[in-house]
């Protein structure tokens, strides 16, 4: 049966119920004189009550004024200008940027001039939930250092690896413009696109992966951060450092292990950061295997320029520690400043501060949800494991 024919059913069967009495018991009939209408049920019994239709999402993004901004232009708006001539890299190819990106690098230093700037050439835009709410989840990512070597051995066990070699990515935007933000990723199975491996078969498959392997490191726990964090740095046996950054994905969603310890009743939500969990992995090493691989989804890497000014976000630049934020850019658009009224971590201390959207991830679904990027490190990672606060945003759009 077609969904069309069975809606279709569907809707008939409603009318029905809602114009005529119930079912006349087995073996009777009931009829009406010709001369003489048959009245109308006031209720008709077992008729299931009519359905409310379900109120219309809010729009994501709606108009707002400067004055609602609370703490508006919050902390150095001078270094979000900073980010923003990143972000211009990619930007200024657009027609509505390219004069917005020529102010932007001839800005006048100082807060007052990046102040101005933002409010003369941009509007602010209210980042709203489908249920109409403003608020969301804001959490932190990092770039860690993970210590490694260019070759297996029993000290370095575990792959960093980069795309395999059957790993098909379909983007619908090439054919559909409609479809841009949209893309497919599978492999090859015969002559049908099938899904790829989810990251327990990769796990089992790693013989297969090892000619793509970029780096092996001694902790998987610390990997399997790396994973979620999109990119990192490996320190080699001589004290050289490599640096890996996200290069493609399996295609499966991705869940989150800390959530799975706390629904097990094993780790109470607070205790679920990222440090909580590597306490966790620490006193059940017989476990770890089985939990790293409920989160079907998996990340392989390409390596970078050491050198380079930082980690490549998905809009293609470099981020900027505590200004890059990564969103569901089928929400906000790539490479728009956004503000972000939140709190710091662990605190109830204001955390207002303007922002680039330069980056994405697979946990950041919605249009109130983002990742804070706080930059490289220890303390950088101190701050994004603890960082789990609720947020509002509001997205800064070209006049």
């Amino acid at each position: 049966m077609t969904m069309t024919l069975a809606r279709g059913l569907a809707l008939v069967a409603a009318l029905l119920l809602a114009g005529g009495c119930a079912t006349p018991p087995a073996g009777r009939t009931v009829a009406c004189p010709a001369s003489v209408p048959c009245p109308a049920c006031p209720v008709c019994p077992g008729a299931p009550a009519a359905a409310l239709p379900a109120p219309p999402a809010a729009k994501p993004l709606q108009s707002a004024a400067w004055g609602e901004l609370p703490g508006w232009p919050g902390e150095h708006p001078a270094a979000a200008a900073a980010a923003l001539i990143e972000s211009c890299r990619v930007m200024e190819h657009k027609a509505q940027w390219q004069a917005l990106c020529e102010q932007a690098r001839a800005l006048a230093p100082g807060d007052a001039a990046a102040q101005r700037f933002f409010e003369s050439r941009f509007d602010p835009w209210r980042v709203v939930n489908p249920d109409g709410g403003d608020e969301g989840l804001i959490t932190g990512y990092y770039e860690p250092l993970l210590r490694g070597a260019r070759s297996r051995s029993a000290a370095f066990p575990h792959a960093i690896h980069g795309v395999p070699d059957d790993l098909l990515t379909i983007e619908f935007g090439d054919l559909f413009p409609q479809l841009k933000a949209l893309r497919l990723r599978g492999r090859l199975e015969g002559r049908k696109v099938v899904p790829y491996y989810p990251r327990a078969e990769l796990t089992r498959r790693e013989a297969a992966l090892e000619s793509r392997a970029i780096a092996w490191v001694a902790d998987p726990v610390e990997l399997f951060f790396l994973h979620i964090q999109g990119s990192g740095r490996v320190e080699l046996p001589d004290g050289s450092r490599i640096r890996v950054g996200y290069a493609n994905q399996n295609g499966h969603p991705y869940r989150s292990i800390g959530r799975i310890l706390v629904e097990r009743g094993e780790l109470s939500a607070a205790q679920a950061s990222m440090e909580g969990i590597k306490a966790w992995a620490r006193a059940h090493p017989e476990r770890l295997g089985e939990l790293l691989d409920s989160n079907p989804s998996y990340v392989f890497f390409r390596e970078l320029d050491e050198g380079g000014p930082g980690p490549i976000g998905a809009q293609g630049v470099a981020l900027t520690p505590e200004r890059s934020l990564a969103v569901d850019a089928t929400v906000i658009p790539l490479g728009s400043p956004v503000f972000l009224a939140a709190t710091w971590p662990n605190s109830t201390e204001p955390l207002r501060r303007l922002m680039v959207a330069q980056d994405t991830g697979g946990a950041i679904r919605g249009p109130v949800r983002a990742d804070f990027f706080w930059g490289f490190g220890h303390e950088a990672g101190a701050r994004a494991g603890a960082m789990r606060q609720s947020g509002r945003l509001w997205v800064l759009l070209p006049r």
